[in-house]
């Protein structure tokens, strides 16, 4: 069969590819995917349009991997309407659903039917799902990868919410064992609950109580005990959520260079953020684990250069603002970002001289590949046509009340940050330019065979 003609052309002086630094090219679109990457200079075939971005760099459109939608059940913390157009506005053109904070969860099959279908008709950006591996639900993990989630999600301390309990030493077994039988990937919220102090005495309004009830040590333990089960049941693959602290960082990099298949995250709060800058009382900040200090800061910073983690994500997990009291042991734990990750991290990553292309590989290549999506991640031929329209240079204030968030609860509040997102596509079309929003023309993501 012969390709279609290419129907658009997207010149920039600052391309963004697979490969080096970004450059000037242009990408040329057939249908829904990129059919060529062509030099900048290249003549447009007859009847396609050109768009010339000028200076504004072209990235391939993100892909986050950790969003609490939180619909059904609780969309009035965030829904598929407002969460997709806030990933829009911030250049994210796939994100995949975490199993809980809605109801029901996604811890069956009629669980995953009812999700999709109240996204099917809001999603403004493409959209997969996570499972859900709770206490009692291992004979539920093959009838969900059949039905199409990428992988699952699970806990090893208390979620916050009674419907996702966390597994226990034999209940992690026991997922893994079935994960096993399929090589299904299992993502993991890992701290120890043995290491958790009691929560503070309410009210609890200094930041540094909330950070010594999570010490690094629970961290490390959850992910020693995961990696020593991730061994007992060769054929699962594990995958270790918001990295934190740089404790665990030594276990990751001996199982990496054994081979073992083994990836991991961290997020843009523990990259740009600091524990010496929260104010007691800003619950905007809780999140668990918690925001750490400045010198763990460098740590996660360098594990990302060497490979020890693998992508950054924003583990979205917004609430109502009366849920963010100034009393951070009774607070929501989590962190609204989700059309502010690329700005915040690009803002951190120049000042620590990380160029462009890897801010993009550890937010769109990566995300992608950890979670199988071979059709993202990339401008290279035979890909989805998904740009990010990115002006690096250009600067500007957060203001909770502008962002696309279901609620204006952000800990980047008042920040300065760099890097403007100026328009967003999904497959050759675009969906999201200058605050305006084009009807929702996402597709809900199944695993690829």
């Amino acid at each position: 069969m012969t390709a279609a003609p290419p129907r658009l052309l997207l010149r920039s002086t600052r391309v963004v590819l697979p490969e080096g630094p970004p450059r000037p090219a242009a990408v040329a679109v057939s249908g829904a995917v990129i059919s060529a990457v062509l030099p900048y200079g290249s003549a447009a075939p007859e009847g396609c349009r050109v768009l010339d971005l000028g200076d504004d760099a072209l990235l391939p459109g993100l892909v986050d991997t950790h969003v609490h939608v939180n619909d059904p059940g609780r969309a009035h913390w965030e829904g598929f309407a407002s969460a997709t157009r806030a990933a829009a506005a911030g250049g994210v053109t796939t994100l995949v659903d975490m199993p809980l904070n809605s109801l029901p969860p996604t811890t069956t099959v009629a669980g995953l039917r009812r999700k999709r279908e109240v996204a099917a008709s809001r999603a403004h950006i493409d959209v997969g799902f996570w499972g859900g591996a709770v206490p009692g639900n291992a004979a539920d993990l093959r009838p969900l990868h059949e039905a199409g989630v990428l992988g699952f999600k699970c806990f090893l301390s208390p979620s916050g919410v009674d419907e996702f309990p966390p597994l226990d030493a034999a209940g992690l077994d026991a997922a893994l064992a079935a994960l096993a039988a399929f090589g299904g990937l299992l993502l993991v919220h890992a701290e120890d609950p043995r290491h958790l102090a009691p929560a503070p005495p309410r009210p609890a309004p200094r930041y540094r109580d909330f950070l010594a009830s999570r010490p690094h040590a629970a961290e490390r333990e959850a992910v020693r005990l995961l990696l020593e089960a991730a061994a007992r049941h060769p054929g699962a693959r594990v995958h270790v959520l918001h990295v934190s602290s740089a404790d665990v960082l030594p276990l990751l990099a001996g199982v990496k260079t054994a081979g073992a298949p083994v990836t991991a995250e961290t997020c843009p709060h523990f990259l740009t953020l600091t524990a010496e800058e929260v104010p007691d009382g800003a619950t905007e900040f809780k999140c668990c684990p918690p925001i750490r200090e400045g010198a763990n800061q460098d740590a996660l910073w360098q594990a990302l250069a060497d490979g020890t983690l693998d992508c950054v994500v924003s583990d979205h997990s917004p609430s109502t603002a009366d849920l963010k009291s100034p009393d951070f042991a009774g607070a929501w734990g989590g962190i609204s970002s989700l059309q502010l990750g690329l700005p915040a991290v690009w803002t951190a990553a120049e000042a620590r001289g990380t160029g462009l292309a890897e801010v993009v590989r550890r937010m769109s290549a990566a995300p992608a590949a950890c979670a199988g999506l071979t059709a993202k991640g990339a401008l290279a031929p035979g890909k989805d046509a998904d740009f990010t329209v990115f002006a690096p240079e250009a600067r500007f204030t957060v203001d909770p009340a502008r962002l696309h968030h279901r609620n204006a609860v952000t800990a980047y509040a008042g920040r300065t940050l760099r890097g403007v997102v100026r328009a967003t596509w999904l497959r050759g079309q675009r969906v999201y330019a200058d605050g305006a929003f084009t009807p929702p023309l996402g597709k809900l993501l199944r695993r690829e065979a």
